[in-house]
């Protein structure tokens, strides 16, 4: 027997209910991203209110140290010993993760993808997160019609290749310029760290930046860094449309060198999703009938919601971000659950 495989079959004892549902106040939830990244900082938090909120015994972020298959793997074999009996976690690869999430399930602790999804065959019970593809084609849409007539060359910065998401972005966004006859003409990947970003973004500007007529970014980092990068050369012509909502984009909207962003919803991920782990541990069952989306990953995916936010509505944004999960909280447990009267 592996060590792993060991580890994980002694833990059993300390999380399998034994056919028994358990109470609310029993559930320990952990929720794992693939590695340190300001995208998942909202799950702390949506944790926490979850906690709160459904009276659970926890529900707490915990990171890997770094974006390593092999170092999330241990976390979660060491947080299950801890006694956490329901996770949340962002893959740290489609494929790679699906041995260790079934061996969690075994253990009688139910598991989400969230954010980014496990390739079927797996033992979670379902992926909640973003429609990437959807949102970076609806990013590129809103792009191609700000350009100016007859100016479509597109550059597109996209984040790490081992991400399940950035492959479903790239092709998205190609499919868009494809239908309204823009070009991309460069797509810069692997760069959703802040070192890698800022050399190629930086050094592809420098060289390029009369070449492109419009940017998008479809992850956190680059989009940061295309922000500033515009505003250091002060250049408005450029057209661009970033991700998420960090500060550094939303005032480039504000003042002129962001056109928009497309919002995710990583706290409606968290606190979502902390819900649904503890209703399964109290004996709920997943739908086999529920309106299931199907992607390039899993037949049974969860969109969490995504918004475009120009300056008409950034002062706003927030209020965008509360009222898509509360929309989608609202109906959730009777689309997608079976639960015990």
């Amino acid at each position: 027997m592996s060590r792993r495989l060991g580890i994980l079959t002694a833990a059993i004892a300390i999380v399998a209910g034994i056919g028994v549902a358990q109470a609310a106040d029993d559930t320990k939830v952990a929720l794992v991203p693939g590695g340190p990244h300001p995208y998942f900082a909202a799950w702390e938090q949506a944790g926490k209110d979850a906690a709160r909120d459904f009276g659970l015994a926890g529900a707490d972020y915990k990171v890997p140290q770094k974006w390593e298959l092999s170092a999330q793997n241990q976390l979660l074999e060491s947080l299950l010993t801890q006694g956490y009996n329901a996770f949340l976690i962002f893959p740290g690869d489609p494929v790679g993760s699906v041995s260790t999430v079934d061996e969690l399930v075994g253990a009688g602790a139910p598991v989400i993808a969230a954010a980014g999804c496990l390739k079927d065959p797996s033992d979670a019970s379902f992926c909640l997160g973003t429609d990437t593809g959807h949102s970076a084609y609806l990013g590129a849409k809103e792009l191609i019609k700000r350009l100016p007539a007859g100016k479509k060359r597109i550059a597109h910065f996209t984040g790490f290749l081992v991400d399940p998401n950035t492959q479903l972005r790239i092709d998205a966004v190609n499919q868009a310029a494809k239908e309204e006859g823009a070009e991309v003409v460069q797509v810069i990947a692997d760069i959703d760290a802040p070192e890698p970003a800022e050399e190629k973004i930086n050094a592809y500007l420098a060289a390029h930046a009369n070449d492109v007529d419009g940017i998008i970014t479809t992850a956190w980092v680059p989009a940061v860094t295309a922000a500033n990068a515009l505003r250091k050369i002060g250049d408005k012509r450029i057209v661009m449309v970033g991700i998420d909502h960090d500060e550094v984009v939303i005032k480039a909207i504000k003042d002129g060198f962001v056109a928009g962003t497309m919002l995710q919803n990583p706290y409606g991920q968290g606190y979502i999703g902390s819900f649904a782990v503890d209703k399964l541990r109290s004996g709920c069952t997943v739908k086999a009938d529920a309106p299931w989306k199907k992607n390039a990953l899993t037949d049974h995916f969860i969109d969490s919601g995504t918004v475009f936010v120009g300056p008409e509505q950034v002062d706003n944004y927030v209020t965008a971000m509360q009222g898509i999960t509360k929309d989608l909280f609202s109906t959730f447990e009777k689309t997608y659950l079976n639960c015990p009267s």
